[in-house]
């Protein structure tokens, strides 16, 4: 892979014929399908149907070739792995080589091309490419960097050398450095990408902070593949749940990295769901002055949600996550293999979350939920197999990290941060009356998200048509459509509490056509009606 002009054509041509293999070029099987050339399709169909036909040519390459031997040599056009479920049929079981070539080299070598490229058109061609350079390396990164402005024979051997190491089994499918650190994104990566990230970070041991339950389930075997990749490790266990979040929890852990005589600069591993991930995060923000750590979230809304954004936190009596820091991870690594053996209804809950990144104006991501989200819900091997989970949670992770590094500490006021507010008001309302005690985070979120969607509607600013698909989204996932048993006058009155408060006034966060607004100026009345037609359930409303 690589950009128009890395020389992918050249290499690959020459690296198949070097194995007697077949060589592919991706662009040459969609011209020969369609009888068109590239730009023709691109004028005629525009990028969105030249990208149809580019998902459909890389669906029928079919699985990777069996056996070691090297068979077939496959050229993406450079806009090929952008899309989720093509780095998803490219990348698993094949050998990924992403040739590197400075833009200004690019920008040269197109200048001259006697092709045309669509996307590198105009009077900056430069600037372009380093635009397509910047938005597509987290894709590229994913693979094996091969310095592609050596000579031919410097960038073969580069790759025979690559052939020649031993395949690991995993699937690195996004790479990003982000200012709020590194996230690696894969399938039965997380030994592989901790293994890189703690390298780079020269730890000397693999200190792992976990609990039970997660320990089970991903932290024993993540503990051996660190071993046989040769780490000593140290597991330090902390309560399953709102358990680990209390001071004398981290005070006995904090001791127990002492007794390890945990050095400044040396990392913390937190594997784990959101519930583990706030308390050692905080015990990272805060042993010796903060020491570095790396997040391994282990359930699908940590993934997706919690694991992003630095925030960590411990409980008091007097309520939750009271006491706390921005501590943002040295990397966070996102397997998606870890997420096969959750329960049900911890997925169903995680996709509230999914669905109101999806109404905060990501169309993409909004279009997977309708197509696949039903089937992520339920844990359907398909939508693992098929490459839907792996999508979600990409484009869910993604939208969040893009909203926090635009507000990295909550300063934005209505334009930043807060966006990640819609739906929680009256969730957050209902966990409190609640209790905490029945309702998973996820669960209370799509009530919040039903009553956020019922509020803008009824002041004009959620068009009615985006109301619905947002609620049908809702409706077919299960969620908030059940009667909750709690009144709705103590709802309302847990409004009052929300954090997300401005000069004593509740500041909503409302869907609109294609985003949101924040509001300070809805009235209670509506707001109680609303709220008592969302817990009466699905096509409620007060009388």
């Amino acid at each position: 892979m690589g950009l128009p002009g890395s020389g992918k054509t050249a290499v690959g041509r020459r690296l198949a014929s070097r194995h007697g293999a077949t060589f592919i070029d991706l662009d040459d099987e969609i011209e020969r399908a369609s009888g068109a050339s590239v730009p023709e399709i691109f004028a005629d169909e525009g990028e969105a149907g030249f990208r149809r036909r580019e998902r459909a040519a890389v669906a029928a390459l079919g699985p990777a070739d069996a056996g070691s031997a090297l068979r077939r040599v496959i050229s993406p056009g450079g806009g090929a792995v952008v899309d989720p479920r093509n780095r998803w049929s490219l990348f698993r079981g094949r050998r990924v080589a992403w040739l590197d070539v400075r833009t200004e080299v690019i920008a040269q070598r197109l200048r001259r091309s006697p092709v045309a490229r669509p996307l590198v058109q105009g009077p900056d061609p430069l600037g372009q490419v380093r635009a397509l350079a910047a938005a597509r390396e987290r894709f590229y990164a994913a693979g094996i960097r091969i310095n592609g402005v050596a000579d031919l024979a410097g960038v073969l051997g580069q790759l025979e050398a690559l052939l020649a190491s031993p395949a690991s089994g995993a699937t690195a499918l996004l790479h990003a450095l982000t200012p709020i650190g590194e996230v690696v994104l894969g399938e039965g990566m997380a030994v592989d990408a901790l293994d890189g990230a703690l390298r780079r970070l020269r730890a000397r041991r693999a200190v792992l902070v976990s609990e039970p339950g997660a320990w089970a389930a991903a932290g024993e075997g993540i503990a051996s593949g660190l071993r046989g990749a040769g780490w000593a490790v140290e597991p330090l266990m902390l309560p399953p749940g709102e358990d680990a979040k209390r001071l004398a929890v981290i005070e006995d852990a904090a001791r127990a990295l002492a007794r390890l005589r945990l050095e400044r600069g040396e990392p913390l591993v937190a594997i784990g769901g959101g519930a583990l991930g706030d308390p050692a995060g905080f015990l990272a923000a805060t042993y010796a002055r903060g020491v570095p750590w790396i997040q391994v979230p282990t359930t699908l809304v940590a993934q997706v949600d919690s694991s992003i954004g630095g925030k960590t936190a411990v409980d008091l009596p007097e309520g939750k996550n009271l006491l706390g820091a921005f501590h943002h991870p040295a990397a966070i690594v996102l397997d998606v293999a870890l997420l096969r053996t959750l329960p049900e209804r911890q997925l169903r809950a995680a996709m509230g979350e999914i669905v109101k990144m999806a109404a905060l104006g990501d169309e993409a991501l909004f279009a997977a939920v309708e197509a696949d989200g039903a089937a992520i819900a339920h844990g359907d091997s398909a939508a693992f197999d098929g490459g839907a989970v792996a999508e979600v949670v990409e484009r869910a992770a993604w939208a969040k990290i893009e909203v926090v590094i635009a507000d990295e500490r909550e300063q934005g006021g209505a334009t930043g941060r807060v966006a990640l507010n819609l739906g929680h008001t009256v969730a957050h309302a209902i966990e409190a009356v609640d209790g905490y005690a029945t309702l998973m985070h996820g669960e209370a979120v799509a009530y919040g998200l039903r009553a956020a969607t019922r509020v803008g509607t009824g002041i004009g600013v959620t068009p009615p048509e985006r109301a619905e698909r947002i609620e049908r989204a809702l409706d077919r996932l299960s969620l908030g459509v059940e009667p909750l048993p709690y009144p709705p006058e103590a709802v309302v009155a847990a409004t009052g509490t929300d954090k997300k408060r401005a000069e004593g006034r509740l500041r909503w966060v409302l869907p609109t056509a294609d985003g949101y607004v924040t509001r300070d100026d809805i009235p209670e009345p509506p707001v109680r009606e609303v709220v008592a037609g969302v817990l009466a359930g699905r096509g409620g409303r007060a009388a």
